[in-house]
């Protein structure tokens, strides 16, 4: 049997256009000799993750039309499994149906509801309580969703009713290191169940969340058969074999392990093309200031969406170093972007001017510091407005933790390719876009990071090094580790209480970033809800 692995990359709420990838990709596969199964992610005809747009009435209408319409146009002798959100009883569950030849010959719901991380199921959707196993061309072929695989219970209850094959569909977003985890989660299933599983994902980005595909199949021993590449939407084939043993994969194209790096450049570059393009934007403006993280973003935003729709704008005050408009100058002149340099000296001037009467008999402070940022980021929405172009900020996790950014500043935009992006790991990407063809210029890299925003100021004036630093934002944030657990872990306490008394206190800052992709296992967004108004005591 000859099985397809459609890694699609839809668009939520877009109902008729999901459906009508459903089956393009279908009548393209039922031209193919030998299909017989053709299996699509988890709720495909809605997109991933729907949200609150499943508590509308109206869209559940439009999943009633679809499900009429692929009963129609898909190829009757194709068997489909496709996703979708099914009302049914006065409840509503997530649910995979069974098409073929013109009919919904079966549907299953998903028995295991995810409610961690950037997953809310539980709020929308009831548990099923049943299995479900077809007969597709002689073989027993049980159907699970996502988190069902990680748990023993729904391939048991498949298993014991007779299932010979499971088919597991997927919407799993990226983060690092996600691969391993989902091979050793299906490893274990297929060596306790003694047969062969294979694992449909989604691709591409909705809003912070990247899908990066990756679809792949194991035989009963736990061995990859077949893996499909990352992030690259397409239809990919299995063939399945009754053998003395029982049903097999039968060995076939392994795509190449991306390296950790690699895995979030295309994460990254993704995350933000599909933003752009879901949106509807025609291009994107940002800030080259000469620093790292610009540097960094504007290789994205090219990678992602062609030179010819990405605007890098240079806006040097007095502190900016000679350095910093050489090395900006350089990297638009090699990635071919629309470049412009606008002082912002004397719209500074303009407003300290009429600020005199406010700002008289105090001593100057960060307030000047952040009027500079406030000022570039007036120009770029600007421009925004003027050319409808989507800002893109550049600020990283390691600031955004610590609040090391400007509210209305550096941080007006509209979307983050680095939100989730440690500052040592955005080194990591320079180092590794260079490689791919020299576009950062290397004194970007090597010299110590400074907002310019003051005579000599570099990023570790006022906090441990970023060796230092991210560690302790890694263990605090994404590990939940108190204080004193950082602290025994080698780290000074006063450092340590530092940092993560920042981190408390800048939620109100980080409540009005924009969005931005995320590549850990908890970004400030979706992961992380911690209140702003609370009270800090350490932890």
């Amino acid at each position: 049997m000859k099985v397809v692995m459609g890694q699609l990359n839809t668009f939520v709420g877009d109902v008729a256009g999901n459906t009508e990838k459903v089956i393009q990709a279908a009548q393209a596969t039922g031209a193919e000799e030998g299909a017989v199964l053709l299996v699509f992610p988890e709720l495909t005809l809605t997109g991933y993750p729907p949200e609150d747009l499943l508590m509308r009435d109206s869209l559940h209408l439009q999943i009633e039309s679809a499900l009429s319409v692929l009963a129609e146009k898909l190829p009757p002798e194709l068997y489909v499994i496709v996703g979708y959100p099914r009302c049914k009883d006065g409840r509503l569950f997530n649910a995979a149906g069974v098409i073929h030849n013109a009919t919904l010959i079966a549907e299953y719901h998903k028995q295991r509801l995810p409610n961690y991380q950037v997953f809310d199921e539980k709020r929308y959707f009831s548990e099923g309580d049943a299995p479900c196993v077809v007969d597709i061309a002689g073989m027993k072929v049980g159907i699970t969703i996502c988190e069902d695989i990680w748990h023993r219970e729904p391939a048991d209850a498949a298993k014991r009713i007779g299932a010979e094959l499971l088919v597991n569909l997927n919407a799993s977003p990226f983060h690092r290191g996600k691969h391993k985890e989902r091979w050793q989660a299906l490893a274990s299933r297929t060596t306790e169940q003694k047969i062969p599983m294979i694992y449909v994902n989604q691709v591409g980005g909705q809003d912070e969340l990247v899908f990066d595909g990756g679809s792949f199949a194991t035989n009963a021993d736990g061995e990859l058969a077949v893996v499909a590449p990352d992030f690259e939407e397409g239809c990919f084939d299995i063939r399945v074999e009754r053998t003395v043993r029982g049903l097999e994969v039968v060995p076939g194209v392994t795509a190449a392990t991306l390296s950790d790096v690699a895995a979030v450049w295309q994460a990254l570059v993704l995350g933000v093309r599909d933003y752009v393009e879901k949106n509807g934007f025609p291009g994107v403006v940002l800030g080259l200031s000469g620093g790292i993280d610009s540097a960094v973003t504007l290789a994205v935003a090219v990678d992602a969406l062609g030179a010819d729709r990405v605007q890098a704008v240079m806006m040097p005050f007095k502190y900016t170093a000679e350095m910093s408009v050489e090395d900006a100058g350089e990297q638009a002149s090699i990635m071919g972007v629309e470049y412009d340099v606008i002082s912002i000296e004397s719209i500074y001037e303009a407003f300290m001017a009429g600020l005199t009467d406010q700002f008289h008999g105090l001593n100057a402070d960060t307030t000047e510091e952040n009027l500079q940022a406030r000022c570039r980021g007036v120009l770029l929405m600007s421009i925004s407005n003027k050319k409808h172009r989507l800002v893109l900020t550049t600020g990283n996790k390691s600031e955004l933790a610590v609040g090391y950014s400007t509210l209305y500043g550096d941080m007006a935009g509209g979307f983050d390719a680095l939100k989730d992006c440690p500052k040592l790991l955005v080194y990591a990407l320079a180092a590794y876009r260079n490689t791919l063809g020299y576009c950062i210029p290397q004194r970007v890299i090597d010299r110590p990071p400074s907002a310019e925003l003051a005579p000599d100021q570099t990023d570790q004036d006022n906090l441990p090094p970023y060796e230092e630093l991210d560690e302790i934002i890694e263990r605090y944030v994404e590990s939940d580790q108190s204080v004193e657990q950082i602290v025994a872990a080698g780290f000074a306490e006063k450092d340590v209480s530092r940092v993560v008394r920042l981190i408390d206190l800048n939620e109100y800052k980080r409540r009005q970033a924009p969005v931005g992709v995320r590549i850990t296992t908890r970004g400030f967004g979706r992961d992380r809800r911690y209140p702003i108004s609370w009270a800090w005591r350490k932890r």
